[in-house]
């Protein structure tokens, strides 16, 4: 991660169609967004040059501001456009890419029809999510208190701010016991996922992964199953119980931030990162590269 705090990073950052200075992409403190949640946002890295799945991310950008009862200002295109040229202007090949939509300062209440919707992207160097020096050993991952709601009590299909909060505070209690991340459950006492990535286990070559019924359906996670399916993996969605991780011999994480991260424990749960993980590592790898630059090759 960054050396220096992020409002102090150099460079620009595109704020509702214009390119500011990094220390002057400031917002009011009585935001709507900031004390009701009401932002959706993206998390999308850039590889070669390229930034990878970026219409999949804005597509979802704005339909989680749709499902939050927002609609962004600016086509999906203009969005793809900004981010482009943005990863230009910064002067990076290999970032992070971080769309952000919320409610003004407009007003100050619950409701807030009338207030502006406010866009940016902000692009940094982030190179791994997880200490690179332990990730390839397998991170260790603690049982969350927390669980992922009733989709009937929050709007999980969005990649919305608020639905972070508990992600917080489940990854903060897994560091302060010496762990790199956390498990949360569902609200039936289901696997779910990690606080910020899509998980995947291990059994007799085959893969098995939660359905997405109450929580994300990552892009990545969706990439690592066409990925799998291609290699001749079979993929199995389905109801996972925790007591099940006994038997699964491997695990790993995925996500934009995470990639392909092996797992060696959850909780009580032991796992080896094993070839499995690796071929999918490798050919997550292969996949974001810029098809131009295999090409050249």
């Amino acid at each position: 991660m960054a050396s220096v705090p992020f409002d102090q990073l150099d460079g620009h950052i595109w704020m509702n169609g214009e390119f500011v200075k990094w220390a002057d992409a400031k917002i009011h403190v009585l935001t709507h967004g900031l004390h009701y949640a009401s932002a959706v946002f993206e998390g999308e890295r850039a590889y070669g040059g390229e930034i990878f799945k970026l219409n999949e991310h804005t597509e979802r950008l704005i339909e989680s501001g749709r499902i939050l009862g927002f609609e962004i200002p600016y086509t999906a295109e203009q969005i793809n456009q900004a981010c482009r040229d943005l990863l230009v202007k910064q002067g990076f090949t290999d970032a992070y890419v971080r769309p952000i939509a919320w409610r003004g300062s407009e007003s100050m209440g619950v409701a807030a029809q009338n207030n502006r919707i406010n866009v940016a992207i902000a692009i940094w160097q982030w190179p791994s999510y997880f200490d690179p020096a332990t990730k390839m050993k397998g991170i260790r991952l603690d049982m969350a208190e927390y669980r992922r709601p009733d989709p009937r009590t929050a709007p999980s299909r969005a990649k919305a701010a608020g639905l972070y909060m508990i992600c917080t505070i489940s990854k903060h209690a897994a560091e302060a016991k010496g762990y790199a991340d956390a498990v949360m459950l569902d609200w039936r006492g289901q696997v779910a996922e990690a606080t910020g990535a899509n998980i995947f286990f291990v059994k007799d070559g085959k893969l098995h992964t939660p359905t997405p019924d109450c929580f994300l359906d990552g892009i990545t996670r969706r990439t690592v199953i066409g990925l799998a399916k291609g290699l001749g993996i079979e993929v199995i969605e389905r109801a996972i119980m925790p007591e099940e991780m006994a038997d699964f011999e491997e695990c790993f994480l995925c996500g934009t931030a995470a990639e392909v991260t092996p797992v060696s424990e959850v909780g009580p749960y032991r796992f080896t990162p094993g070839a499995l993980t690796k071929r999918l590592i490798d050919a997550y790898e292969a996949e974001v590269q810029p098809k131009r630059a295999q090409a050249a090759e």
